[in-house]
């Protein structure tokens, strides 16, 4: 007899956990399966830091197969689930398309950035979800400090030395303070740039700075980022998004070159696509973590609307608390509808919140202990490290480091901007040269099916190469593209003439020293993509040029896809 294939959708909070758990529990009774884009589990609290240089990349990241040796991972992301035949259908890393059948199915998919029909955000703000948009706000914001430095007009420098947070949550408050004292730090070591002051802002509808917590710990935050220097402005939003800087809502205009989209989250349009009950975009579950009508499905984290016991007729908030407690609960009755062990309903208590602002500073209060200044900051790293499923020793390595010597302040130009869209259903990946942004199906009626419409929004023309419109050539349902399958075969693949980038033939016309490729940052667009320019002060991108900001111009002005 075959042994039962249990199938976890994302490896966040939730799905992590939920693969620990049934890894423990399964003993090799059960085929696990763990599909996810990246191969490692991404502690999202820490990343405000490696955005900051306090953290190196990869100490934030635990891997997937090394800490869960029982459980097969596949690389790729979920396109679609049939329900009905009990299959995943997926795409691979490079491409290639995939299926997974399973007996049991965890959807642990997550939240990716939410947006708001506000004009010119989703083409100039960039969001903070994974790793690729820390390591581009951390470039970007290193590049703006060297080039203010170095520029004659005061105008040009306070505009690049200025950057702008919107959201005054966890997130937000955490980058705006991390990102203060980051380029205090550049500017103070640096002879040419006496007299530069850089300056965060900070924006929020809310009356105040984390307005999910206890007032006192709001207090706390808000008079730390004060003293540091950061401008807090509540019940103040951005009105509209532009190259030059920001239009506030209360009219003022912010000269900027950075905009950080900071609002909060909403479910992976991937548990919209399902068909089955929702709840403001997330799928409705049962105390036990299980779909109703469909006992072989669970659902955990934020993409799942999980019952709140302790507060009858709420569902618990979308945060990684809930993520990890939930994952260990959806384990457990997995394991128990094979007949290992007894269900458990997810209940939960309060255990109390953390939010490190930079330095020795926090805002703490365990167990409903209120806590500032370096006890709180000294439980706050404390938390993190018992909470972190591997690398402890090497984050608290780095913030010994951190704390004795200078910060690294350079540019490793790994992510270019228009790799990391605001406006994206994989913000864990940088998007690949050449290959158009992959949406996830999503529903009518979800979270954004309200937003105003514009030229990318719903109720408008949908363009050719998204899903909905003219099928674009190289898009499946289209004409197949020269060097895929089912079309002409490519000249650089084997029966075909080989490819002028190989030894002995005419050089690539997108390596140094040829033409630019038409698809390529620099060339010609391709006929089906949106061009995208740098803006007009920045020069082209080449050899001996650093990547910078770009212009793009391939997301809609307005409306939330």
């Amino acid at each position: 007899m075959s042994r039962p294939r249990i199938v976890i959708v994302g490896a966040g909070f939730a799905g992590y956990r939920t693969a620990q758990t049934l890894s423990r529990l399964a003993r090799g009774r059960a085929e696990i399966v763990l599909l996810n884009p990246t191969d490692y589990f991404l502690y999202l609290p820490l990343l405000p830091q490696v955005a900051a240089g306090i953290l190196e990349p990869r100490r934030v990241t635990v891997s997937l197969s090394g800490t869960l040796p029982h459980v097969k991972l596949v690389l790729g992301e979920s396109d679609r689930i049939d329900l009905d035949a009990r299959q995943v259908h997926y795409t691979g890393p490079e491409g290639e398309s995939g299926t997974l059948s399973y007996d049991r199915l965890v959807l642990a998919a997550g939240s990716v950035n939410k947006l708001l029909p506000i004009p010119g955000v989703a083409e100039h703000a960039h969001g903070f979800r994974g790793l690729p948009e820390a390591l581009y706000l951390r470039d970007h914001v290193t590049r703006q400090v060297e080039l203010a430095a170095t520029t004659d007009d005061p105008k040009r420098c306070a505009s690049r030395c200025t950057f702008v947070v919107v959201g005054a949550g966890y997130t937000g408050t955490e980058v705006a303070a991390h990102g203060q004292l980051f380029t205090d730090s550049q500017v103070s070591r640096h002879p040419m740039r006496t007299g530069m002051r850089p300056r965060w802002i900070l924006l929020d509808i809310a009356d105040r700075v984390l307005p999910e917590l206890d007032e006192r710990l709001s207090r706390t935050a808000d008079t730390v980022l004060r003293e540091r220097g950061v401008d807090v402005r509540m019940g103040t939003s951005v009105k509209e998004a532009t190259h030059d800087g920001v239009l506030l809502t209360d009219g003022e205009f912010v000269d900027t070159q950075t905009l950080v989209w900071c609002v909060g989250v909403r479910p992976d349009p991937l548990a919209e696509s399902l068909g089955l009950p929702m709840e403001r975009g997330r799928l409705l579950v049962d105390p036990h973590l299980q779909v109703p009508g469909r006992p072989e499905v669970f659902a955990c984290g934020d993409a799942a609307a999980v019952p709140d016991l302790e507060k009858p007729g709420s569902y618990t908030p979308m945060t990684a608390q809930h993520a990890w407690r939930q994952g260990k609960v959806c384990g457990h009755n997995i394991a128990a509808s094979f007949g290992d062990g007894e269900r458990r309903a997810y209940r939960h208590k309060d255990m109390g919140f953390v939010v490190d602002l930079g330095g020795v500073k926090a805002a703490a209060n365990p167990l409903g202990v209120n806590l500032s200044g370096i006890a709180a900051g000294a439980v706050t790293r404390g938390y993190h490290l018992a909470a972190m499923p591997g690398n402890r020793v090497r984050v608290a390595a780095d913030w010994l480091l951190d704390a004795v010597l200078p910060r690294q302040a350079v540019q490793l130009g790994l992510v270019r901007s228009w790799s990391v869209p605001l406006d994206t259903a994989s913000p864990e990946l940088a998007r690949v040269p050449g290959m158009p942004e992959r949406t996830r199906p999503s529903a009518p009626g979800g979270p954004d099916a309200g937003a105003e419409p514009g030229k990318g929004g719903p109720g408008s023309e949908p363009a050719r190469n998204q899903p909905g419109g003219e099928p674009a050539k190289n898009q499946p349902g289209g004409e197949p593209a020269r060097n895929q399958p089912g079309g002409e075969p490519a000249k650089n693949q084997p029966g075909g003439e080989p490819a002028k980038n190989q030894p002995g033939g005419e050089p690539a016309r997108n390596q140094p020293g040829g033409e630019p490729a038409r698809n390529q940052p620099g060339g010609e667009p391709a006929k089906n993509q949106p061009a995208v320019t740098p803006p007009p002060d920045q020069p082209p991108p080449g050899p001996d040029v650093a990547p910078g900001p770009v212009r793009r111009t391939d997301r809609p002005t307005e409306g939330d896809s």
